[in-house]
């Protein structure tokens, strides 16, 4: 793709980056097939091919208006595309730097503004998050609807003393899964005991960052980033060499540290290695003997239906590995229709665009019902919390079904 970006741009680490991706692209349109948002709407715009034109045309100085914002609003960053484009366009990468321009150009509405100011404001922090979370839960008896639904039941934690070993790795937290669903990392603490693996909570690291740097709030983004860092630093430099993660959307940000941060002359290199060794929880089973794992596990034969997540699967290009380790440890997983696409979820996406989003999860639900499945997997806390409000089939994290298993 030719591209003739402005002056005061093309010179600019963000211009050279968007114009080295978007010239990677051959405009033949593979995109479209898997994308969510054009298989819903039918419109150009709403594709990333469509979206790729409307930020090389501001790249190039066309005028910017609210309707190509709406157009890249729209995008839930899902990255089906990356996984079927042949050219390996860096889609994902150019959609954050076309973010950031048009909100320095488009001005938002005083409640767009408001509205996530607030998000940015409560979610990452665990602490305000949960008292929100407490108040919401307290008051649920008297909600209805969507409202009631997208509020979880306080559950209670299951915890247990696991043993030292020798191999150690830190298990990160994240903001809000710690308080929506407990259970996650406690019953990872438990399965990577069975694996002779202990497991460090590190107090201090906070948000991935994931939901200020979507929404162009970049600096923002980078501070907890590098916060991230300087908290996990002592431990690598005490010999740890894995960061594992249960929530694949923190994984798939985490992993792109060392690329966000690749022009920082404080973070560069850190930022390069917590990436190289981040895993997903379901990397750490990979060549490795899980036979004293596997007899220890009792199964009930209830039929599961695994949930990708867009973050596993294209983010972090995992695309079968959960599946086949739950296969391999002997549970029987149904055939789930359109797998690749998204749930809707997406972060913030489903309160952001929640018409978009609520006609994504109602198609998801009906694809992860076809098998008739007794339990939903997954491997993402936001994913969970969305299918959960449109079925009454559970909705767990896959971890959780191995730990009950063992």
């Amino acid at each position: 793709m030719q591209t003739f970006i402005v002056e005061d741009l093309k010179n600019t680490p963000e211009g050279k980056e968007a114009n080295r991706i978007l010239r990677s692209c051959v405009h033949c349109g593979l995109c479209t097939a898997t994308c969510p948002t054009y298989r819903l709407l039918g419109d150009e715009l709403d594709s990333p091919r469509g979206r790729i034109y409307l930020i090389k045309g501001m790249l190039e100085g066309r005028e910017a208006s609210r309707k190509t914002q709406l157009h890249l609003d729209r995008c839930l960053t899902c990255r089906a595309c990356e996984t079927n484009c042949p050219s390996g366009v860096e889609y994902g990468h150019l959609l954050d730097i076309g973010r950031q321009q048009i909100e320095a150009k488009i001005k938002r509405s005083p409640g767009d503004r408001l509205f996530r100011f607030v998000l940015r404001k409560l979610l990452p922090y665990r602490r305000r998050f949960l008292f929100l979370l407490r108040v919401g839960q307290f008051l649920r008896p008297v909600l209805h609807g969507r409202l009631k639904k997208m509020i979880p039941v306080k559950i209670s934690t299951k915890t247990s003393a696991p043993g030292k070993h020798s191999r150690r790795m830190i298990l990160f937290s994240g903001c809000v899964q710690p308080s929506l669903a407990p259970n996650t990392n406690a019953a990872a603490i438990r399965v990577l005991d069975k694996l002779a693996i202990s497991t460090i909570a590190v107090h201090g690291e906070g948000c991935c960052g994931a939901i200020d740097y979507h929404m162009a709030e970049i600096n923002t983004a980078r501070k907890f980033m590098q916060k991230n860092i300087d908290q996990w630093w002592p431990y690598i430099n005490e010999g740890i060499k894995a960061i594992i993660t249960t929530a694949s959307g923190c994984g798939a940000m985490i992993k792109d540290y060392g690329y966000i941060l690749r022009d920082d002359p404080v973070y560069a290199k850190k930022a390069r290695q917590i990436s190289s060794m981040t895993n997903d929880i379901s990397e750490i089973f990979t060549n490795r003997d899980i036979s004293q794992l596997k007899n220890k596990i009792t199964l009930n034969n209830e039929r599961l239906a695994f949930q990708n997540p867009c973050t596993l699967q294209h983010g972090q290009r995992l695309s079968n590995t959960t599946e086949d380790l739950l296969v391999e440890l002997g549970f029987k997983l149904t055939q789930v229709p359109d797998r690749d696409q998204c749930c809707g979820s997406a972060g913030v996406y489903s309160l952001l665009q929640p018409d978009l989003s609520l006609q994504l999860q109602r198609k998801k639900v009906n694809a992860l019902l076809t098998g008739r499945p007794e339990v939903i997997a997954t491997a993402n806390i936001g994913c969970q919390l969305h299918l959960q409000q449109a079925t009454d089939v559970p909705v767990k994290h896959w971890i959780e079904l191995l730990d009950e298993a063992c």
